[in-house]
């Protein structure tokens, strides 16, 4: 966090030179509206309420502090005239929101990795930025995905289950039987940020091959560049004093670890952990669906952390009914949440966690900060750290 505190202190100087009366140094006379749609991680609320008390007729900070979410009209009415916007996913910022709001509008910021709640091009169209806050939740996301997988190969909700209504019977060499990670392979649909670090937690459990799609230009296809890139993540974690991690990544051929660039559909086919950590978008929405998932191996879990309309509920309800798949791991789910008396909460095979991909108290302090740098940033006129 030390970075991003000094990064907050040094946009903050620019932002109360900005406010100041002193005609020497303010170059404008309508006053720098900021609107926050939620309330911060404490840590940062405390630099929200520091510019709070800056307030004066060039400067107005506006707080939305209810746990309950505002609906459009209560976010329109705590967003007009705002110069600068700090929101989360469930905000919708479409483009009458965005024509609504006020010409002042100069950025929206959210405290995401995602955007598919703001209306880009519209952004783009009346010259808003729009920041995002990628790379400060990877590890956390990762971890989240880890544990769905485990969840879902182990029979992890069986158990409790099994536990909680008091069906855990004498000891039987067949009951719940899941399923090991050794000589296992993984797909991932979309190797970005997250996807690479989950290949790399997956390593030591065993897996001996990593298929995968790209999601971005920055993840070249070349197998050595992403065995690199992986590695890297291995060595973030601190996890390359792992004698496996040591091998697997050493010589790929010694230890029988393969990564491969793949189709999705070979992807679906052959793999016996699929895993979608791809943005969401007209081409991803529903792209797991009732006949994808009739490729997949009937030992197969899928696990989604990425985006709920990634994956048809309904296909996926209907897989695991009719054993087409193994289980499924869910973190994320259309809607959100998820209605209590959908099939998919009282399957048994279906593990779901109600989004806590980056429920972290670190991660979710970095993520507010670098919605509030990117905030301040596209106020001041300057880059933003992330955009979308």
């Amino acid at each position: 966090m030390d970075s991003f505190e000094e990064k907050i202190k040094g946009l903050v100087c620019q932002l109360k030179a900005s406010i100041s009366k002193d005609p020497r140094i303010t170059d404008h006379t309508s006053p720098i509206v900021l609107a926050v749609t939620f309330t911060l991680p404490s840590k940062i609320q405390l630099w929200i309420d520091q510019l709070t008390s800056l307030q004066n007729d060039l400067f107005v900070i506006k707080q939305w502090k209810s746990e309950i979410r505002p609906n459009q009209e209560e976010l329109l009415e705590l967003c007009q005239g705002a110069t600068g916007i700090i929101c989360i996913l469930t905000d919708s910022i479409n483009e009458d929101f965005l024509t609504s709001v006020g010409r002042e509008l100069k950025v929206v910021s959210t405290m995401s990795v995602g955007y598919d709640h703001i209306d880009v091009a519209s952004c783009n169209r009346l010259g808003i930025k729009v920041g995002i806050t990628p790379g400060v939740l990877t590890g956390s996301t990762a971890d989240i995905t880890l544990l769905l997988i485990l969840g879902a190969i182990r029979r992890a909700k069986e158990g409790i289950l099994a536990v909680s209504e008091g069906k855990w019977g004498p000891w039987n060499p067949t009951w719940m039987l899941g399923y090991e990670f050794v000589r296992k392979t993984i797909g991932i649909i979309g190797l970005g940020r997250i996807g690479i670090a989950v290949a790399a937690r997956t390593i030591p459990l065993g897996i001996s091959k990593i298929l995968y799609t790209t999601r971005s230009s920055d993840i070249g296809s070349d197998v050595s560049d992403n065995l690199q890139q992986i590695k890297a993540a291995c060595v973030a974690m601190d996890q390359l004093n792992n004698k496996m991690v040591h091998s697997a990544l050493g010589n790929s051929s010694d230890t029988g670890l393969e990564v491969q660039k793949s189709s999705l559909e070979t992807l679906l086919s052959e793999s016996d952990i699929v895993v979608i950590t791809c943005n969401l978008s007209d081409s991803t929405y529903h792209m797991i669906n009732s006949s994808n998932i009739k490729l997949m191996k009937k030992s197969a879990v899928l696990v989604n952390s990425a985006r709920g309309p990634i994956v048809d509920n309904n296909a996926l309800a209907e897989a695991l009914s009719s054993g087409t798949i193994f289980a499924a791991g869910l973190d994320v789910t259309q809607p959100e949440p998820i209605p209590a008396n959908h099939s998919l909460t009282s399957h048994p095979n279906c593990f779901i966690l109600p989004h806590l991909g980056s429920a972290t108290q670190e991660t979710r302090t970095k993520m507010a900060a670098l919605a509030l740098i990117n905030c301040i940033s596209g106020v001041l006129g300057i880059e933003l750290a992330h955009s979308a």
